[in-house]
């Protein structure tokens, strides 16, 4: 056996050769003593020679009294010596003794007589010093009421891992008195804790000697089996000054509320943010569907399995709302969230979807009334209350809906409609604490659902009076072919006043138009009907485009302040010319075969309403197959890149083989236009026919 080895365990072979101090005695130090009937020294232990100072040698044959006792006390010793040899009855003392050097030390006596089976008397002495002896027993009484009076609960448990000894506090932890556990097993008396945990915790204690620190350990125990504890346990092993492993040594202490309120401290801690997180992530656009999604994307997997968000119908449409007792819910569905793949989401209503809920329906009473309806415990018969139909209320049961939250979307005193949770995989019901989480987040989200619902109908409004005033064109005209498509801008901006045309005149031409009002809104889809109108106006006498810019600008001086770009180009098929003025816009692109594409050399003049400066008109050639792009500054400006790269590859775009017009409207838009752009798109394109 190596020496990192501690020696075996009882019931294995013994250890041979010499070895260390193993037990109480040995730490005591206890010398023996036999003497005979004359006080001489018959028997002298080794450890008397230690504490005495005599060897064995010196000692044997002596009489006791001259080596062993102090000389103040010599006589009183000699008398208690000589009862002992004569009553047989034995005595206990402490006396000062000298040592050979001289030194005097305290030593603790044990004195008895002795018989031999021949029956010769003997007296038997046992000494130890009185500081080791009284070190011991402060150690002893120290362990032995700290055990006893310890708040936490303790035990020593053998190499079996059978309890040998447990103080009243673990006693009272486990609901089983201290005489009960010993001699069991922690799995034999525990079944209701983590038996393979705790068992391989403590023989892995004991295989290694490491000590095992604050291990946390769930169960129920007989002390409160209606309730699951928690407990930190401490193990450490035991061994004898011999490093003989004894056991292992046990402290728990049940901490149950400080488990309880480090979680509730996490919870609140989520919860913040949570709701910092929804702050930050619901209404990051004024799109109605977007920000209903941001909604239910912020509740799941946080505070439910499943999120709707739903809104009367009457709420979309701009109209208030207000539900008697015996009305049914006109709802549309916006969004609808899920943390897992379930059949909750085809019960669900999906995005877009119309239905009514009758006047019983839990999502009904919640918009009715403007309050939460909470069903903490869902039960087979509360399904039908919850569910659109009872074919998706089979639905929910087979998905396993096991609670159910509805809080009503208010924002400006207004109910918009309602968030609606549902649990299936968590298996914790809602509690009053979700419900306060989910009026907050509703509250904070009501506010930005509403502002992208006005923003959405006020968009709506402006865009469906902008493309009321865009024309209807024919596909061929006065000798052109021409394609042209409308893009307002995204969500997070109001429609501008962007615009084209294609008027046909006298004599077989066609005015080609394209202009871009600046500001958005209705104010802008106002100013570019009237810039509209008095184009169309303006074009039927005839005028030279530079010269019909200058009634525009004009007019747009008139017009509160606003500005704007055009193009406006006359095409005469006779001629096979174009005649073209431009009002600050961008220049058109021209197609020719065996060209490349370019950008027409037009001076650039200033946009109209800014009034006094003169407008140029420029002739161009245009032959059959010649192509003229027209656009607004939506299909090329971004934020990220300069106009002249932009530019460069609307170009680039343009140069390949002859596609439908159609087609190439459609691939300016799919390539150049960004989603995110905050300005609209007017795109026209004319091709030149052959002569009929």
């Amino acid at each position: 056996m190596s020496a990192a080895e501690p020696p075996v365990a009882e019931g294995a072979e013994p250890v041979r050769g010499p070895v260390g101090p193993s037990g109480l005695l040995d730490v005591l130090g206890v010398a023996s003593v036999v003497l005979n009937t004359e006080g001489r020294i018959v028997l002298w232990s080794p450890q008397a020679e230690e504490l005495f100072g005599y060897s064995a040698q010196e000692a044997l044959g002596e009489y006791a009294a001259r080596i062993m006792v102090h000389e103040q006390y010599l006589d009183l010793v000699v008398k208690l010596f000589v009862d002992v040899m004569e009553t047989g009855e034995g005595w206990a003392g402490a006396f000062p003794i000298r040592r050979k050097d001289g030194s005097t030390r305290l030593v603790e006596f044990r004195n008895m007589r002795l018989l031999d089976d021949e029956g010769e008397v003997y007296a038997l002495g046992l000494c130890a010093d009185q500081t080791t002896v009284r070190q011991v027993e402060r150690d002893v009484a120290l362990s032995t009421r700290t055990i006893a009076q310890a708040p936490i609960g303790l035990a020593v448990l053998d190499t079996e891992l059978r309890y040998v000894s447990v103080n009243e506090a673990l006693a009272q932890l486990n609901g089983i008195s201290a005489e009960d556990h010993l001699g069991h097993t922690p799995r034999e008396l525990l079944p209701d804790v983590d038996a393979d945990a705790i068992e391989g915790a403590l023989r892995e204690v004991l295989r290694t000697g490491d000590p095992l620190i604050n291990q946390r350990i769930v169960g129920r125990t007989p002390a409160d089996p209606d309730r699951e504890h928690f407990w930190s346990i401490s193990l450490y092993r035991l061994e004898d000054t011999a490093g003989t492993v004894l056991g292992v040594a046990g402290m728990a202490m049940d901490i149950t509320e400080q488990h309880q309120a480090a979680v509730e401290a996490e919870t609140a801690r989520r919860r913040l943010a949570l709701i910092a997180d929804a702050s930050a992530r619901i209404g990051t656009t004024l799109e109605l569907d977007r920000t209903a999604r941001e909604l239910a994307e912020v509740a799941v997997p946080e505070l439910a399995d499943v999120a709707a968000v739903d809104l009367l119908e009457a709420v979309v449409e701009g109209r208030r709302s207000s539900l008697g007792p015996a009305e049914s819910a006109v709802i549309r569905a916006l969004a609808v969230r899920a943390q897992h793949d379930t059949e909750a989401l085809d019960a669900a209503d999906q995005p877009g979807q119309v239905a009514r809920y009758g006047p019983d329906r839990l999502v009904t009473e919640c918009v009715r009334t403007a309050s939460p309806v909470l069903v903490a415990h869902v039960e087979e018969k509360d399904l039908p209350r919850i569910a659109r139909s009872p074919e998706a209320a089979l639905q929910l049961g087979r998905a396993g809906v096991h609670s159910y939250l509805a809080v009503p979307l208010i924002a400006r005193g207004e109910v918009l409609g309602a968030l609606d949770l549902k649990r299936t995989r968590n298996p914790l019901p809602f509690s009053e604490d979700d419900l306060l989480l989910a009026r907050e987040l509703a509250a904070r989200a009501a506010v930005q659902i509403d502002n992208a619902r006005w923003y959405q109908n006020a968009r709506d409004t402006a865009l469906t009076l902008q493309r009321s005033l865009l024309p209807s064109h024919p596909p061929v005209t006065g000798g052109l072919e021409v394609a042209s498509r409308y893009q307002p801008a995204g969500a997070s901006a109001e429609v501008g006043g962007d615009w084209f045309d294609v008027i046909p005149l006298e004599g077989g031409k066609t005015a080609l138009v394209v202009g871009d009002v600046m500001g958005s809104g209705i104010d802008a889809a106002t100013t570019m009907g009237r810039l509209r109108t008095a184009t169309h106006t303006l074009a039927s006498l005839d005028l030279e485009p530079a010269r019909l810019l200058e009634h525009l600008d004009k007019i747009t001086e008139g017009l509160d302040h606003s500005i704007a770009t055009c193009v406006y180009a006359i095409h005469d098929p006779r001629l096979r010319q174009c005649r073209i003025a431009n009002a600050g816009h961008l220049p058109p692109a021209r197609l020719r075969s065996g060209h490349a594409p370019e950008l027409l050399e037009l001076p650039t003049g200033v946009p109209l309403g800014v009034g006094g400066v003169p407008f140029s008109t420029t002739t161009i050639d245009l032959a059959p197959g010649d192509r003229l792009v027209f656009y607004t500054d939506g299909l090329v400006e971004t934020r990220q890149h300069p106009l002249d790269e932009r530019l460069a590859a609307l170009l680039e775009l343009l140069d390949g083989p002859d596609r439908p017009l159609e087609e190439v409207c459609d691939l300016l838009l799919r390539t150049l236009h960004r989603p995110e752009n905050s300005d609209d798109v007017a795109l026209l394109i004319a091709r030149v026919l052959p002569p009929s």
